[in-house]
């Protein structure tokens, strides 16, 4: 491909990216393939001879699309949002066609310097003290690019580590590193992501995990106990790894009670806040960030929820040669004559090679400005309020998080039924209309339900809402029909008095659903009979009662009628899904999800009349 070429298929896969960007909502959210899908579509060996640009690209619609996730969709709310934008985009274009490689200052001057200059813009936006700041005078600290939070909490923990056995190596000359370093325990909760295991298990260091409060926050006394413990024991605390928004809940650890602590034991306190410090740009979640002057070093992720995209996690520090001190590795074809004047973040991390990346931030922020960003942000959370608003409308679900950002995490209610929500997760995943992911709250299987598409909107809040329901109301129904078809009939055959005084509960959604499950017998002229005698149907009340079912038809008549399931001849239609009554339908929707008092005096043929009128 020459540079005519390549301008020509600049401008096809410009105009890919963007039509893709735009229609992306058309597509399935999440593949419909099995595991090696790809093997058979693609030849074994690569092709001698170069192909045609039109081949690739046609291969690319129908062999990759079809096998890949869609971070963008509108409907996909699994894990945390994927950084993307337009300006991002053409931040990492410009990147890859300059081709610089910034280990160190001389390696390519610019890619150093905006590196710097732009960390301590988004420093200062997320308010950090001018200590983690290059550019404040007299400053020790600084700001650096990661690849991913996961190596910002290693290399953090890596430095502290150094830093301890120096300490310890002077204080006991003649002890072995290795006996040092099997001395060194380092604490996180049980909320911290498992990056903090994984480093620690790198770093051959012991790490103590602690249980949050009941509001899943780390908390003072709970680490300081831990530390004395492990003091008696001839250990020696030296990092603790702090949370400001989990991965399972977006909860809070309080950094006003563990930086003390962590201080006084002489610990590297490291905060880890990738999702949720990219809010701190607001002035109203700042509060969350109390304490965070006694952090030693802090990171968050652009690439999640500032519009930029991946790689781009930024890590500061409060004093850069400690954290240098430890990655130091200095052979002379490496070495430049500004050594003693500029940063080389070659010294900063574990790889070497280091692509432009500042440039793709420094885009976005300029593009979109510290109030596009701040929009942006606050839209989301909006977003979040109102899906958490529709959850707490439905009395068969629950939230089980502080609602503060952009996620929401919620379960159908019952002690005992992670079995239960599991299966209406799966069921709406393999459905490909949604795409969310689990997490563990308090012991208890719940969804995640995060705001993630850059365009966001209340339609697709109300769209997940009626696809979960609608999933959850099947899911339901199917466990009633399973339970009661369980039950003995002696406990079935009451008289319809005694039926109406039945502790069981009856769903409006679930009676229509039996009715049309076991094709009762009907009288037209005699339709659903009042539903209320002060309200319509419009504006039933949310008041629980019991159902009281009609004097012509017995519980157990339902049960055994329910019973003549069509023959196999007619199993493929016994299969296809019902097509719900227009009745039916609109009592399951969530507006109708609540049992109320209704008393049937008949019942209506929903095949021959399907636009009957309470």
């Amino acid at each position: 491909m020459d540079s005519s070429e390549f301008r020509q298929r600049g401008r096809e896969m410009v105009d890919y990216i963007a039509e893709y960007m735009e229609s992306v909502g058309d597509r399935r959210v999440t593949p419909d393939v099995e595991p090696g899908y790809l093997r058979d579509l693609i030849p074994k060996k690569a092709p001698q001879e170069g192909e045609g640009w039109a081949d690739i690209m046609s291969d690319v619609e129908t062999k990759i699309m079809p096998g890949v996730t869609h971070w963008q969709h509108p409907r996909f709310h699994a894990y945390f949002p994927s950084g993307n934008s337009f300006p991002s985009i053409l931040g990492d274009m410009l990147s890859d066609g300059i081709g610089a490689i910034g280990f160190s200052w001389a390696a390519s001057p610019a890619c150093t310097e905006l590196e710097t200059i732009v960390l301590d813009w988004l420093g200062q936006m997320v308010g950090l003290p001018a200590d983690f700041l290059s550019f404040t005078e007299n400053s020790k600290g600084g700001g650096v690019m990661q690849s991913s939070a996961s190596e910002c909490v290693l290399v953090c923990l890596l430095a502290a580590r150094a830093q301890k056995i120096k300490e310890l190596k002077a204080l006991h000359p003649f002890v072995e590193e290795g006996v040092l370093l099997s001395k060194l325990i380092a604490y996180c909760s049980k909320e911290a992501h498992s990056c903090v295991e994984k480093a620690a298990m790198i770093a051959f260091t012991k790490l103590r995990i602690l249980d949050p409060d009941a509001d899943l926050s780390l908390r003072g006394a709970t680490l300081a106990q831990a530390m004395e413990e492990d003091r008696a024991m001839g250990l020696v605390p030296f990092f603790v790894s702090a949370t400001l928004g989990t991965t399972s809940c977006v909860s809070f650890d309080n950094l006003a009670e563990i930086g003390p602590i962590a201080k006084e034991a002489g610990t590297w306190l490291h905060v880890d806040a990738a999702y949720a410090g990219n809010a701190m740009i607001c002035p109203e979640f700042k509060y969350l960030m109390k304490g965070i002057e006694y952090a030693m070093s802090f990171n968050t992720n652009p690439n999640k929820w500032l519009l930029t995209n991946f790689d781009c996690s930024t890590m500061w520090v409060r004093d850069r040669f400690k954290l240098t001190q430890a990655m130091v590795v200095d052979p002379l074809y490496l070495q430049h004559s500004h050594s003693d004047k500029a940063i080389d973040y070659r010294h900063w991390g574990i790889p070497l090679s280091r692509r432009f990346r500042a440039l793709k931030l420094w885009f976005v922020i300029r593009n979109f400005g510290v109030a596009g960003l701040q929009n942006y942000i606050r839209e989301h959370c909006r977003l979040a309020k109102c899906f958490e608003a529709l959850v707490k409308e439905d009395d068969r679900f629950e939230v089980s998080n502080i609602v503060r950002m952009g996620l929401v995490c919620f379960r159908l209610k019952g002690n005992n039924n992670n079995e239960l929500n599991q299966k209406l997760l799966s069921n709406i995943n393999a459905s490909g209309k949604l795409h969310m992911v689990p997490a563990s709250v308090h012991g208890k299987f719940v969804i995640r339900f995060c705001v993630c598409a850059q365009d966001a909107k209340d339609s697709d809040i109300e769209y997940a809402w009626d696809v979960i329901t609608d999933f959850a109301t099947e899911l339901l129904e199917a466990e009633i029909v399973k339970e009661k078809s369980g039950l003995p009939l002696d406990v079935l055959e009451h008289s319809n008095e005694e039926v109406g005084q039945v502790a069981h509960k009856v769903e409006i959604s679930e009676l229509m659903d039996l009715m049309e499950r076991v094709h009762l017998p009907i009288q037209k002229q005699n339709s659903i009979a009042s539903i209320g005698r002060q309200s319509s149907l419009g504006n039933i009340g949310r008041q629980h009662s019991l159902a009281s079912i009609g004097k012509q038809q017995s519980l157990a008549s339902i049960g055994e009628i329910g019973t003549n399931l069509p023959e196999s001849g007619d199993q493929e239609t016994a299969n296809k899904p019902k097509q719900r009554p227009s009745l039916a339908k609109r009592l399951s929707k969530r507006q109708f999800s609540f049992t109320d008092t209704i008393e049937f005096v008949g019942m209506v043929n929903t095949a021959q009349d399907e636009s009957m009128n309470p």
